[in-house]
């Protein structure tokens, strides 16, 4: 039945001049999330929307998928494309489109149509008026509601006739690419590869640094989390996962370090070397999946302590007011939950103190952190030299 696909997007014609360099970012996400689907896609733009035509035999249902996953759409019509072969035609088509979609119960309805080729024998009002004396006389138990009706037919004349009433919610946000590029430190926890997803959503793109611990990390972790990261890339588009081997630097600041302040010490340095990673690739800011209270690295006074020590670049948290419940459910609806529970553990639930400090002070961490001085630059420099680098999605 449906030949098309209307898209449309809301924050994006708010743009003014600058609104074509949306526009354009988001027929590029959309071609780019297609080429994982069966079909051939035929993308462009067109005042205020865009279109989608598909030639011979395609996936619907995987189009739809793969389009709800791009940031930037509002809404996603499919659309039966019909060609002009008079009044009388367009009707029977249009009562045929509606026995298949709705074949039972009563429904309202409003038909609104827009006559963009103005050669056509009807105005818009004209067919407004003559295709819902159609639908009342082919289906008794439908009624008429102009304010808010359960079904919007949506009849286009342009060169050729377009004709829609179904209405999929799109991801919203923004298009990719458009807000910048971000370092995301992404764990196998569930909170992380949510706060990726979120930031994707404001058009950012993302790369990823992950901190490995082996032997204490098994390889199965460091899986866990290239998946989470392929499924991130779905919405966030290609991505960078750098892979840092920590066990060096977690045994020294254990053995060195008071171990109530084991934690906020390494997180600290997670922090350094993600930062200088983020520079090295344009990166104009660092995402964690932190939120306030939810565990002793993420009371406010820790979190201070961990901005600190990031010199150059801002550090976002989307998921900052959020309790784990709503975290949690984000997960799920994104795909990334049932992956982050498989219990494969990272380096940071590995090294946790039995009693750590909620309320750290910067200045006695700082003092604390002289403790390693003889040794901890090298291995910083050996860390971030060393790290695998692997390209997801």
């Amino acid at each position: 039945m449906f030949q098309a696909f209307l898209i449309k997007y809301a924050e994006i014609a708010i743009k003014g001049k600058n609104r074509p360099l949306f526009e354009d970012a988001l027929v590029k996400q959309i071609r780019r999330a297609l080429k994982a689907v069966d079909g051939s896609f035929h993308v462009y733009k067109t005042q205020g929307r865009v279109h989608i035509d598909t030639e011979g035999e395609f996936d619907y249902n995987g189009t739809l998928a793969a389009l709800k996953k791009v940031y930037g759409i509002s809404s996603i019509h499919p659309v039966m494309v019909l060609e002009d072969e008079g009044f009388d035609e367009l009707k029977k088509r249009v009562i045929a489109y509606l026995a298949e979609l709705y074949p039972d119960g009563e429904h309202s309805f409003k038909v609104n149509a827009r006559r963009a080729r103005k050669n056509y024998p009807l105005e818009s009002m004209e067919i407004n008026a003559a295709m819902g004396e159609a639908v009342l006389e082919a289906f008794p138990a439908f009624h008429v509601d102009v304010k808010s009706p359960e079904i919007m037919l949506r009849i286009e004349v342009r060169e050729k006739i377009y004709v829609y009433s179904v209405d999929i919610p799109g991801a919203g946000g923004m298009p990719i690419g458009t807000g910048g590029k971000a370092m995301l430190l992404l764990s196998g926890g569930i909170d992380s590869p949510v706060a990726g997803a979120m930031m994707a959503k404001r058009g950012v793109s993302l790369n990823a640094v992950y901190f490995h611990a082996p032997p204490y990390t098994s390889e199965r972790a460091r899986q866990k989390v290239e998946d989470l990261a392929a499924i991130v890339s779905g919405y966030s588009g290609e991505l960078w996962l750098h892979v840092v081997n920590f066990t060096e630097i977690q045994k020294y600041i254990y053995e060195k370090c008071p171990h109530d302040e084991l934690t906020i010490i390494m997180r600290r340095y997670m922090m350094r070397i993600a930062e200088r990673i983020a520079l090295e690739q344009d990166c104009l800011a660092l995402v964690t999946g932190e939120s306030v209270g939810q565990v002793a690295s993420q009371t406010m006074q820790s979190l201070m302590a961990t901005n600190e020590v990031c010199e150059q670049l801002p550090v976002f948290r989307p998921l900052i007011a959020f309790d784990k419940q709503e975290i949690v459910q984000r997960a799920y609806a994104i795909g990334t939950y049932e992956t982050s529970i498989l219990p494969y553990e990272d380096c940071c639930t590995i090294w946790v103190a039995k009693h750590p400090v909620t309320k750290p002070s910067v200045k006695v961490i700082r003092r604390h952190e002289e403790y390693l001085k003889d040794g901890i630059d090298e291995m910083v420099e050996r860390a971030v030299n060393g790290r695998d680098v692997v390209k997801i999605g």
